[in-house]
C-alpha cells in the first residue's frame, strides 16, 4: 500500500558551475518497490565537488540544474506498493543505484556497469542534498541503532573502498601502497586495515593528511617529493587515490611480482605508463567503478568497530551552506563535511 508525504520539499540545486540555489520542489511518490526515505545526512564526495567547479566529469556532462550529492543515510517514510509496511521508520544507509537489472551486465552481477544505470548525482540524475529521495527498496540497507547517521552516509565511500581492497586481493599479510591522504585514501587504509594488510603505506604531499592517515590505519607515510616511492621496498598491491599520473607511473614501479594495481582516482583521460614493468611482472591493472553487494561487509566493518567513520566527519552544514561544505576541501585539515538537509 503506497501512501504520501504531501507538499513540497527543500533542495539545493546546482543551476551551473559555482552556482547553487534553494529551491521548493514537489515530494516524490514511491513506486512499486521503492521507498521514500528522508534524508538525514548527506556525505559531501570529491565527484560533488568536481562537478560543482567545473559542471562535467568526463563523459557526464550537467547540462540542467541538478541536486548533487550521492552518500546518504535517512529514514524510511514511504513505502510503494510490494514493499514490507514494517518498513516504514526503519533507518537505513542508502545504495544510490538504480540498475536496469535485466542487461548482461546486470544479470552477470555487474550491476555497477549496467548501460541504463540512474545513479544519483550523475547526470541528470538528481541526488540527496534535498529533504526526500526515492530509491529502491533492496537498497535501503538497514543499519543498527548503534550506528550514527553520518557513520551510515558514509557507508558509501567505503564501499568504493572495500570494492577496491577486493579488487587489490588484500588478505591477512598483504602490503599495500595508497596514493593520496584525501577521504578515499584514508578509508581505503581503513579498509585495508580491516582486510588484514599487514602493511600499509600511505603517500601525500601534505603533512597534516599524512598525520591523519597513520591514525586511520596506515603503518607508514611518505611524502613523495622527498622519498622516489618507486624505490620503495615492492608490494603487492598500489591504490591510486590521487588521479594524478606522476603518482601512477611511480606507484605501478613499486608494485612486485604478480601485483595488483587498482586506480580509483580520476584524473588525466590518458598517460603513459610503465608498460615492460607491468607486462614483465605480470601486474594486473584495473580500475573502480562504483561497486556492488559492498554494504553488508561494509555495515560489518563499522558495527564491529573495524572502520570509524565518524572520527572522519570534520564540518557540518545545513542546505543554506552547501556551497561551503563543497569548498571545505581546499582546507588540508577537512576530510569528510557532511550536510544535514532536514
Amino acid at each position: 500500500m503506497t501512501t504520501t508525504v504531501d507538499g513540497t520539499m527543500r533542495a539545493s540545486v546546482m543551476t551551473g558551475p559555482g552556482t547553487l540555489r534553494i529551491e521548493e520542489r514537489p515530494v516524490p511518490t514511491p513506486g512499486p518497490h521503492q521507498v521514500l526515505v528522508e534524508v538525514a545526512a548527506v556525505g559531501v564526495c570529491g565527484s560533488d565537488v568536481h562537478y560543482y567547479r567545473h559542471g562535467r566529469i568526463g563523459d557526464f556532462v550537467v547540462e540542467d540544474p541538478m541536486i548533487l550529492g550521492h552518500e546518504l543515510s535517512g529514514r524510511i517514510a514511504v513505502v510503494g506498493d510490494g514493499v514490507d509496511p514494517g518498513r516504514v521508520g526503519q533507518r537505513v544507509a542508502v545504495e544510490p543505484q538504480h540498475p536496469c537489472r535485466r542487461c548482461r551486465q546486470c544479470k552477470a552481477g555487474r550491476y555497477n556497469l549496467c548501460p541504463e544505470m540512474k545513479f544519483y548525482a550523475t547526470p541528470p540524475i538528481d541526488g540527496a542534498f534535498c529533504r526526500y529521495v526515492l530509491i529502491d527498496d533492496d537498497f535501503a540497507h538497514a543499519v543498527p541503532d548503534s550506528m550514527s547517521d553520518d557513520a551510515a552516509a558514509l557507508l558509501e565511500p567505503l564501499s568504493v573502498a572495500i570494492t577496491t581492497m577486493r579488487k587489490a586481493g588484500i588478505v591477512p599479510g598483504s602490503s599495500i601502497l595508497i596514493a593520496g591522504a584525501g577521504p578515499i585514501g584514508v578509508i581505503c587504509a581503513q579498509a585495508a586495515r580491516a582486510f588484514g594488510a599487514s602493511r600499509i603505506v600511505v603517500t601525500d604531499l601534505v603533512a597534516s593528511r599524512r598525520e591523519k592517515a597513520l591514525k586511520f590505519g596506515a603503518t607508514e607515510v611518505l611524502d613523495p617529493t622527498v622519498v622516489d616511492v618507486s624505490a620503495i621496498e615492492p608490494v603487492d598491491a598500489f591504490v591510486d587515490a590521487t588521479g594524478v599520473p606522476a603518482a601512477v607511473v611511480s606507484g605501478i614501479k613499486a608494485v612486485g611480482p604478480a601485483g595488483r594495481v587498482v586506480l580509483v582516482g580520476m584524473g588525466a583521460d590518458e598517460y603513459a605508463l610503465p608498460v615492460s614493468h607491468i607486462a614483465n611482472l605480470e601486474i594486473t591493472v584495473t580500475g573502480v567503478f562504483r561497486y556492488t553487494d559492498t554494504w553488508p561487509a561494509a555495515i560489518h566493518l563499522v558495527q564491529s568497530g573495524a572502520v570509524d567513520l565518524d572520527a572522519m566527519v570534520t564540518g557540518r552544514y545545513d542546505l543554506e551552506h552547501v556551497a561551503e561544505a563543497l569548498d571545505s576541501d581546499t582546507d588540508p585539515a577537512s576530510l569528510k563535511s557532511i550536510v544535514n538537509p532536514s
